[in-house]
């Protein structure tokens, strides 16, 4: 049973703010509240707001380095040097790898793409990478999601005649490597507008760029978009500006027109063509993209995502499915292991943090185990195994507390270490274990609350039933694509009960679908989902009132599209204070 949470009803946007943008754009007050709070205030942000334009998008020359970049890259295409096109193994760096990949391809064959190997080389730039490259005779890298720390790596390939130039989205230290250019917008130097870009965001920037300084049409690159709304989601970048804009067409393109390698993942996830929404991407689509650079390798990715027939995109996406089952499988036995390590006390630490470990588990889903021991404990966990003589893993934080610090703060202890807030990938030698998980729950004991300690949901407004009309729903879905920055809004309606046709569905009947009525409007009928909540199922089959939080979505199902709730949350009526 999930810990109990605790909602929070955020404050409330200026009213007389919100009574004149609820008329001017005649809309409820309830969505005005939210767009307040989204920062759009007057009609014309609203518009804005609702219909992202490709004009917005920044100039990409205003990003440090970027004349450089295509200067070199110019160069590089026009003399017929061998090109590498080289990213990390996940979503981000898959799909970065296969947009710049694609792109350059259309002006030369000499060019060629690497991603290194998730258990041989680890993360980001390898130097087997930079000996396959030199060995091969390619001149230049353009590495993607990866190299803002490569400094050693940057000097050892251009001792072998090697130029980078890197393109990376996430935090550099103080120096910066001495490659040919470094696009980063996190770079302290660097005054483009919007810098929480994805990796293939940065690399998306960079083919703009080449694209406008030799008079290359932009309307060529908007069939890269689909790769890039695959990014975004994924990597849970901001959903706001830059983002925001490049998510929407991104989606209209998956939707619309998606690559054949995109489409193959959509027809083996069971997904309605033409329907898929930021959901659909984040749980569907990018964990089997993943799944290829964690069990076997993520050049098989690259090369789903840069398939030229329907038949190739189908044997690779196959292949890609079974890699994702079998990660199922070894994760679900991965969890069960680590919960039950963390229940009988055979665990590093479960105090302040839950640190777990055990030399034979998998590499490649450890990550996703530190996941699902936040959500049963919600505590900074960090999940690790063995690998290539080191002891390795993956760490995540809960709402708030900010783990790289305390992974930072044990930095003497470790071989290296790379992430952000709440999320960070870690290696050490086998004798700093003990001292490491003493270490870093000392140092969360100090820095976390009891308060941090307990889950929350945020609610955006308390709403009625009878609010929820087509009109509020059409003009609720034109927020989307959503995502962090701009959640799916979550609302909050008391005094509710099922009418009679609540069932358990799903294997071993974990979820719960609901019809809720409000006990102050009960002609007011509307279906809901409850995952992993048929604990509560008792409850409600006897007819007892809840008060229930969730978010609105279109269930699409056989050509008929419906609104339902999606539940966050269910209070039992005598547990309300």
């Amino acid at each position: 049973m999930a810990k109990e949470c605790r909602w929070i009803l955020r404050d409330q946007a200026d009213p007389e703010t919100v009574e004149r943008l609820s008329t001017e754009v005649g809309i409820d007050r309830v969505l005005a509240n939210l767009l307040v709070d989204r920062g759009v205030k007057t009609f014309e942000q609203a518009r804005a707001f609702f219909r992202p334009s490709l004009e917005d998008l920044h100039d990409p020359f205003l990003m440090k380095d970027m004349d450089v970049a295509v200067e070199r890259l110019h160069s590089a295409i026009s003399s017929g040097e061998k090109i590498l096109v080289y990213g990390d193994y996940d979503v981000d760096g898959t799909t970065a790898v296969a947009l710049v990949f694609s792109f350059i391809k259309r002006f030369t064959d000499k060019v060629d793409f690497y991603i290194p190997d998730r258990y041989d080389e680890g993360y980001g730039v390898s130097f087997k990478g930079i000996d396959w490259a030199a060995e091969g005779g390619f001149s230049l890298i353009i590495t993607l999601d990866c190299g803002i720390k490569a400094i050693d790596k940057v000097k050892y390939a251009k001792s072998k005649g090697v130029d980078m130039i890197i393109c990376d989205h996430h935090l550099p230290e103080d120096e910066i490597p001495g490659a040919v250019a470094v696009l980063d917008p996190k770079r302290e130097d660097c005054n483009y507008p919007f810098d929480d870009l994805s990796g293939c965001g940065v690399g998306f920037k960079l083919v703009q760029a080449y694209s406008q300084k030799h008079g290359i049409k932009f309307e060529t690159l908007i069939p890269l978009l689909d790769l890039l709304v695959v990014s975004i989601s994924s990597d849970l970048v901001t959903m706001v500006g830059e983002n925001r804009t490049l998510a929407h067409f991104g989606l209209k393109q998956l939707n619309e027109s998606p690559r054949f390698g995109l489409l193959a993942m959509i027809n083996l996830s069971n997904i309605e063509p033409g329907h898929l929404n930021i959901d659909d991407i984040v749980f569907k689509i990018g964990p089997r993209i993943n799944a290829a650079g964690r069990m076997e390798s993520g050049r098989l990715a690259v090369e789903l995502l840069t398939a030229e027939d329907v038949d190739t995109a189908m044997f690779i996406g196959e292949k890609i499915n079974e890699n994702n089952n079998d990660r199922k499988n070894i994760d679900r036995e991965i969890t069960k292991e680590a919960l039950e390590m963390v229940q009988n006390g055979s665990c590093l630490c479960s105090e302040n943090a839950t640190v777990v470990y055990n030399p034979k588990w998998n590499k490649g889903v450890v990550g996703i185990v530190a996941s699902r021991l936040v959500e049963a404990y919600y505590k900074p966990t960090v999940v690790l195994t063995k690998s290539n003589g080191f002891v390795t893993g993956s760490a995540r934080s809960i709402a708030g507390f900010d783990l790289y610090e305390a992974i930072e703060s044990c930095a003497d202890l470790l071989e290296n270490f790379g992430g952000h807030v709440y999320a960070a990938g870690l290696t050490m030698k086998e004798e700093n274990l003990a001292e490491f998980a003493q270490r870093i729950d000392k140092f969360i004991g100090g820095k976390i609350s009891t308060e941090m300690l307990t889950p929350i949901v945020e609610i955006d407004s308390k709403l009625d039933f009878s609010q929820i009309t087509p009109k509020f729903f059409r003009i609720l879905k034109q927020f989307q694509p959503f995502g962090p920055g701009n959640n799916n809004p979550i609302f909050v309606t008391e005094n509710v009960y099922d009418a009679g046709n609540g069932r358990k569905v799903g294997a071993g009947g974990v979820h719960m679908k609901l019809d809720l009525i409000q006990e102050s409007q009960p002609y007011h009928q509307i279906a809901a989902i409850a995952f992993n909540m048929s604990e509560y199922y008792d409850y409600i089959k006897s007819g007892n009132p809840l008060d229930v939080c969730y978010s609105i979505v279109e269930n699409y199902y056989r050509g008929n599209s419906t609104i339902q709730l999606r539940v966050k949350d269910l209070k039992e009526r005598d547990e309300i204070i």
